[in-house]
């Protein structure tokens, strides 16, 4: 491969990962990510122990972002940031595999092609600066595959606990490779995985009572043909069947005329090494389970990145075309760039009042700062947000946090009734106007007028409601 064709995917692969870090902080926290806050910028580590016995997450992301709260400062950047320099470490462990793999002759153009879908495709992109835990995930699990290829048990072992920590999907991938290691006789790999899987399996017995309740993972519905068509989507992007069909289209032209004699299979071994098989094991076992306690989730299926890149990166790196081949290959290419750098950002930008999963919890904390008795249906969320819009000096610390429900039916059964109240909720239109009605009838039936306020704001419900009796009386 020459080396200007190196140049040019390093630049097109620093431009996708310096894009992604620009927009940092373009959109605002949605509700995962202020979860993420609320559990994880806690004032002491027995505090965020206790919060997380009764979350559907185990506990090694959630500390290391506490740790790294502590050091760097509780901001959402310093959240983001944290899964930004994930990504780029993970990127780097899953190029370096594939290289590892691939034939002599064709070490730099797998290279290539890992690079490109490491740091440039849909899936990596959207997790690259969010507030969770996938890009740690990825990484780790990135780390796990290149001990488990290298023969290192030990390190093997500790990684893939790590894994496991952090992401019951870590876990679930860690239990797979036992399973399949042991079956082809690799002892000391599949002890390794099964040591380091113990942790995880420990912290499943101590958050057993919410784990195993009907709470965990209500989300979460049976497997269907949408959750099929959303993960592709994640890989693939924007239109992903199309572009599934114009790739077999292209595979099609190349095999008749642009040189490329057949089509092969991924060796056995190269699936072996890669993860891969152990991967669709724990796939097939998640979606099976997932028709009595549903548990897969399109977003979670990420943790196959750093077993699939590498293969795919390979079986195209392993291709020999002719120049025709080669042209028709460099176009479609350059029409997925194209594609993952416009809408695979769509979600990371700001270009509809900072979106972000159908979430506005920062503009509601802007425009009502400084105000009192605020009321809403999730309350939690809203302090949340204000505690990091403080953070980033875009609002003076509140006076008086956001109630609940149960907050504003206190307020209202006092003798000293407030002149006017807001009310205010953010998330999908439908959900947003069904929880914050209750709280609407409440206070009208209190003698309330409310009127809807930041109607410019498409994913969030701004309502100041005054008391007509007092107006009346003045």
């Amino acid at each position: 491969m020459k080396r200007s064709w190196i140049v040019v995917v390093l630049a097109v692969c620093l431009a996708f990962g310096l894009r992604a870090l620009v927009l940092i902080d373009a959109t605002a926290l949605w509700s995962d990510e202020l979860y993420s806050v609320g559990k994880s910028f806690q004032p002491s580590f027995s505090h965020l122990l206790a919060m997380l016995r009764e979350d559907t997450h185990p506990p090694a992301y959630y500390g290391l972002l506490w740790l790294w709260g502590h050091l760097v400062g509780q901001s959402p950047v310093s959240l983001r940031f944290l899964s930004w320099l994930a990504y780029l470490a993970g990127g780097l462990v899953m190029v370096r595999q594939a290289m590892a793999l691939g034939h002599a002759g064709t070490r730099a153009r797998v290279g290539a092609v890992a690079a490109l879908l490491a740091f440039c495709s849909p899936y990596p992109i959207r997790f690259a600066i969010e507030g969770k835990s996938y890009a740690v995930l990825v990484l780790l699990v990135a780390l796990a595959w290149w001990w488990r290829r290298s023969a290192h048990p030990v390190a093997y072992g500790a990684v893939a606990g790590l894994a496991g920590l952090t992401h019951f999907y870590g876990l679930f991938l860690v239990l797979a490779a036992a399973a399949w290691d042991g079956w082809r006789r690799r002892w000391s790999l599949s002890a390794a995985a099964l040591i380091g899987a113990l942790p995880a399996l420990a912290w499943m017995a101590y958050a057993a009572d919410y784990l195993f309740s009907s709470r965990a993972g209500s989300w979460i519905g049976v497997p269907d043909y949408a959750l099929f068509e959303e993960t592709l989507a994640r890989g693939l992007g924007l239109w992903p069947l199309p572009k599934l069909a114009l790739i077999l289209l292209l595979l099609v032209v190349l095999r008749r005329w642009g040189g490329l004699l057949r089509v092969p299979w991924p060796a056995w071994n190269l699936l072996d090494r890669s993860g891969l098989i152990p991967s669709l094991l724990m796939v097939l076992g998640v979606v099976v389970v997932s028709f009595v306690k549903p548990m897969a989730f399109s977003r979670y299926f990420v943790v196959l990145l750093p077993a699939v890149v590498p293969v795919l990166a390979v079986q195209i790196g392993a291709f020999e075309l002719n120049r025709f081949g080669r042209g028709c290959g460099l176009i479609i290419l350059v029409l997925l760039m194209v594609s993952w750098w416009g809408p695979g950002f769509s979600e990371l930008d700001a270009g509809v009042g900072g979106v972000r999963e159908q979430d506005q919890f920062r503009l509601i904390s802007q425009r009502t700062m400084g105000l009192e008795d605020r009321y809403s249906p999730r309350p939690r969320l809203f302090n949340l947000s204000d505690r990091m819009e403080a953070a980033m000096g875009r609002i003076p610390l509140p006076s008086s946090p956001w109630g609940g429900e149960g907050d504003l039916k206190q307020r209202l059964q006092g003798p000293d009734l407030p002149r006017q109240l807001w009310l205010a909720s953010s998330g999908p239109p439908p959900a947003m106007e069904r929880k914050l009605k209750p709280l609407q009838s409440r206070v009208e039936q209190e003698g309330y007028r409310c009127e809807p306020q930041a109607t410019d704001l498409t994913h969030a419900r701004l309502l100041h409601c005054r008391s007509e009796a007092m107006g009346r009386s003045e």
